[in-house]
């Protein structure tokens, strides 16, 4: 998220998006803020150049800052594919240590019985770490994007879904196990626009260039100006842009209803389209957001928290933030189903018997005959 360096108005670019910055509550602007406001700055040079010669200042202003942005988007989607080759190329100890830690925080949420709603995951990132999770843990993530070979995004809500009648039950569809909903609020980095549609491309996880998979019959033209990772804008503008609105509006829709719980993990609210929508759903008196990070360095936090002391449970600190330590001390195991569950409790209570000779077995105190 290091900024980016703008040969076009890069003075301008840097202290509009400081400003910004600062009034969203953060030290300086970062990369996605400097995004933004080239992007706004391009639309009013696009306005302005509309009628001038070719060889005018202000179109050779429009092409220099086109530019100065397709690179910058091709330089942060290069340092996202980074960070998922680091990962995939890690000693072999370590990548399964890592997978393995990373399934279990997955399914820790995703294992639930039949009869209770889908896990719905939302996420900020731009990478595909969860998604990676998902299918080395054998979970289905169902979104917006239907196709095999280039899934496009629908606007429409489509919740196809899963569902089993148990043995020996008529007419109780359950929902099939290891499935959750899953949403990239900001977008991902093998999302393209092309040809007025949104497509997800098949780049693979932590590829070294994304550019070969881009130069494909039917995608001419393409580059990494079309790749679909939203800048965050203090002033909710990428809300009211597709696709971004229907993924918000599957996000309020989720949570903004009775007994809903949400649990955010390393997000610092420092998004107000996202604190408004979770600001909502703590109007309705049965809601609860638990809130698990390093710190609140800027107290933003706090300041949500002091609104809500109800309804919000923190869990604050580099002890509770560490992935490890939440998994192996604090996360419930996976319980796939009460059947399941059931049965293990009846093999624990068989395996606490105690054989004090032959013909006089015995159980513990609590037994209770099951």
């Amino acid at each position: 998220m290091k900024p980016a360096t703008f040969n076009t108005h890069g003075d301008m670019i840097t202290k509009e998006a400081n400003r910004t910055a600062e009034a969203a509550g953060r030290e300086s602007g970062n990369f996605e803020d400097q995004i933004r406001v080239a992007n706004e700055l391009l639309r009013g040079l696009e306005i302005i150049a509309v009628g001038k010669l070719e060889d005018a200042t202000e179109r050779k202003q429009v092409l220099g800052l086109q530019e100065d942005i397709a690179n910058a988007l091709r330089s942060f989607t290069d340092s996202i594919l980074e960070g998922e080759r680091d990962f995939a190329l890690a000693g072999a100890e370590n990548r399964e240590k890592a997978f393995t830690y990373l399934v279990r925080f997955l399914m820790s949420f995703a294992s639930r019985t039949g009869t209770r709603e889908r896990l719905q995951i939302f996420t900020t990132n731009y990478d595909r770490f969860i998604e990676v999770g998902a299918d080395i843990a054998g979970l289905r993530l169902i979104d917006r994007f239907i196709g095999t070979l280039a899934p496009v995004f629908h606007a429409s809500r489509l919740n196809v879904d899963m569902h089993y009648n148990p043995p020996g039950i008529r007419g109780e569809p359950r929902y099939l196990e290891g499935v959750a909903h899953f949403t990239k609020l900001h977008g991902s980095v093998d999302w393209i626009d092309f040809d007025r549609a949104i497509r997800r491309i098949g780049l693979p996880f932590g590829s070294t260039d994304m550019k070969p998979y881009l130069d494909v019959a039917g995608m001419e033209g393409v580059d990494a100006k079309g790749v679909m990772v939203y800048p965050n804008a203090a002033k909710d503008r990428e809300t009211t842009s597709y696709p971004y609105v229907e993924l918000f509006r599957d996000f309020a829709a989720s949570i903004c209803r009775p007994n809903s719980t949400v649990i955010c993990y390393g997000y610092g609210f420092g998004d107000d389209h996202i604190n408004r929508v979770l600001e909502d759903m703590l109007t309705i008196p049965s809601t609860h957001l638990v809130v698990v990070a390093y710190g609140d360095p800027y107290g933003r936090m706090m300041q949500t928290y002091k609104r809500h002391t109800q309804q919000i449970t923190l869990m604050i600190g580099n002890h509770l933030g560490d992935l490890q330590t939440l998994v192996d001390h604090y996360l419930p195991k996976p319980a796939i189903d009460r059947t399941t569950v059931r049965m293990a409790d009846l093999l624990k209570v068989r395996s606490s018997t105690v054989d004090n000779g032959p013909g006089k077995p015995t159980t513990d105190k609590d037994d209770s005959g099951s």
